[in-house]
């Protein structure tokens, strides 16, 4: 599968916004991760004083075939049931997306039933499902580039739509045995390390969940220096979707806010894919999941928030929203030293 191509940063763009920013009415560098984050994002968009950019959060929804494990406190058939319910604008994601000004836009690629026409749900139904990875490859090559194919579509729509903010969102039953099978497999650290409680599962679940991931690994040994290899054996479709979605909008030159484990997960694969996605990134929050911490530390991020969140579905990448904003406000509007008519620091 052909990548798009991802350009460099731009150091002009980072110099000139971090020179401002080191002239404003303020102590040098008193605000922090907000002249970081207001750094960063001139160096994404090619441009010193980046505009307000229109926000939008992608949401994959896909099912796990490693449920058959006993890995969930829920049944498979919530993912259909809060599908509908993101459509309502019931679910926490849709309140905060509301809430932010960000447009929600949720994707159907693995759902294993079909559902009826939703408001604002996208059909790209890629499988019903994964496959039981504890049993053999969570998926074929093919069902993967396709997944990964239609986040690169859906953010490409989004961006002509004229997004300039995306954040990664999700929805699975099953998907932080995923996403733990993944860190697992990149990272090399025994299981019971990365393991989590995912959805709220007791002791006697929770060991069912070290071992299917265990004997995912053990059978199916993903190649951690070949990441399509690790997105096959033992990913999701709706972590394929999202690594498809950071990568086309690194591509397009726009900033991409990670939600929590499985939104991380799915960052993992992509800069396994397309390394240059890791200057595109930036990480909302630290999940409560036991592994986000290392997940973080693999892709070099720091996180902007700590609510000791642990829901995905995107919540954690819309409260960063509105701190990437205030960060291009100060950027964008704060007066400088001799704008202000304000004395600098004696020499």
């Amino acid at each position: 599968m052909q990548l798009p191509a991802i350009p460099p940063l731009s150091a002009e763009a980072r110099q000139r916004a971090q020179a401002r920013l080191d002239d404003l009415t303020k102590p040098l560098g008193s605000l922090g991760r907000l002249e970081e984050i207001a750094a960063q994002v001139a160096a994404i968009t090619a441009n010193p004083l980046p505009e307000l950019p229109k926000k939008a959060a992608i949401l994959m929804a896909a099912d796990h075939g490693v449920v058959a494990e006993g890995v969930s406190a829920y049944p498979q058939e919530v993912t259909a049931q809060m599908v509908a319910n993101f459509a309502r604008g019931g679910a926490a994601m849709s309140v905060l997306s509301r809430h932010v000004g960000a447009e929600l836009v949720i994707v159907d690629i693995g759902v294993a039933q079909d559902l009826p026409p939703l408001p604002g749900v996208v059909s790209r139904k890629v499988a019903y499902g994964t496959r039981n990875f504890a049993q053999g490859p969570a998926m074929t090559r093919e069902e993967a580039e396709r997944a990964v194919a239609v986040g690169l579509e859906v953010v490409q729509e989004v961006i002509r739509r004229g997004a300039g903010l995306i954040a990664l969102g999700d929805m699975g039953i099953g998907n932080t045995t995923a996403s733990t099978a993944i860190l697992a497999a990149f990272s090399g650290r025994p299981v019971p390390e990365l393991v989590g409680r995912g959805t709220g599962i007791d002791d006697a679940r929770l060991a069912k969940k070290i071992r299917a991931i265990e004997s995912a690994l053990a059978l199916n040994r993903p190649d951690a220096g070949d990441a399509w290899d690790v997105l096959t054996k033992v990913g999701g479709l709706e972590i394929a979707g999202l690594a498809g979605v950071a990568i086309g909008a690194a591509a397009a030159r726009c900033p991409v806010i990670v939600d929590g484990f499985i939104a991380g997960a799915a960052a993992l694969v992509a800069v396994g894919l397309a390394p240059a996605v890791r200057d595109y990134l930036l990480a909302s929050h630290l999940s409560a999941e036991p592994g986000h911490r290392l997940m973080l530390e693999l892709l070099g991020l720091k996180p902007i928030l700590v609510m000791d969140m642990r829901l995905g579905e995107g919540t954690g990448a819309a409260l960063a929203m509105p701190i990437v904003e205030a960060a291009l406000k100060i950027l964008r509007e704060m007066a400088t030293f001799s704008e202000a008519g304000v004395s600098t620091k004696e020499a």
